[in-house]
């Protein structure tokens, strides 16, 4: 299978799928176990090639993650304290693309660059107890038809967004806006314009009452912003990414 373009698709909540010119499927904090806003027909594809996963938390890291990992054989890359509790579960060692903060790695016809973001996050544990503190990652990702997509995973607003949109230049941000845990909306547009973006995915809000923030919001912040392109996905809805470098979305 291949596609022409990159296409992004909002799994639900802050789970996405990335499917690249080349038909390789990328997770990004795949939740399927338990998510209270992923469409029924919305299931783990039948292939899956590369998981990244930004932290542990359980709304980030599902928690049949092994299960999946052993039955559809991805890559995965993780920051070094989910890795290691992955091995600890029983994830071999050959499986992980092993990587930190500020590393770039090219792997099946992509590369990515693992940021920092500013989120504490530990695992909750079978046994009830919760262990592996550890601070979050974001991720830069790179497809062949030129396509660069920064996932900031769950964060504050911090000064160094502005040398991620120097550096990597990146068409499309994918930002929470929910508020509370992580930006909200206000936070979120001050984040854009140290991006320098000209398209903003927003998500990891409304799936419960506390994720109060919204795209009409972050819409209204963002409104003196020159072709700014704000795209609320529905939970199950993809966009292809065509258009976005010839300037015609």
């Amino acid at each position: 299978m291949s596609t022409q373009h990159s296409k992004i698709q909002l799994l639900a909540h802050a789970s996405f799928k990335i499917t690249t010119p080349e038909g390789h499927v990328i997770l990004i904090d795949p939740w399927y176990t338990g998510n209270p806003v992923l469409p029924p027909d919305i299931t783990i594809p039948e292939k899956i090639d590369l998981i990244l996963i930004t932290h542990g938390h359980s709304d980030h890291l599902d928690t049949k993650l092994v299960d999946i990992i052993r039955t559809y054989s991805p890559k995965v890359i993780a920051n070094p304290i989910v890795r290691w509790y992955l091995q600890e579960q029983g994830v071999p060692l050959h499986v992980f693309e092993p990587m930190n903060a500020g590393g770039t790695v090219s792997i099946l016809d992509v590369k990515v660059t693992m940021t920092n973001a500013f989120h504490f996050a530990q695992i909750n544990l079978p046994d009830g107890k919760i262990g592996y503190p550890h601070a979050s990652n974001g991720f830069i990702v790179w497809m062949s038809d030129d396509i660069s997509v920064y996932y900031s995973g769950d964060t504050s607003v911090f000064g160094d967004m502005e040398l991620i949109g120097e550096i990597y230049e990146p068409d499309i941000a994918i930002l929470p806006i929910g508020d509370r845990f992580t930006m909200g909306p206000l936070e979120a547009a001050f984040a854009t314009r140290l991006l320098k973006v000209k398209h903003v995915i927003p998500c990891h809000y409304g799936t419960m009452a506390t994720l109060t923030g919204t795209p009409e919001r972050l819409k209204a912040l963002t409104e003196d912003i020159e072709r700014l392109q704000i795209h609320a996905l529905q939970a199950g809805e993809e966009m292809d990414t065509a258009g976005i470098k010839n300037g015609n979305w």
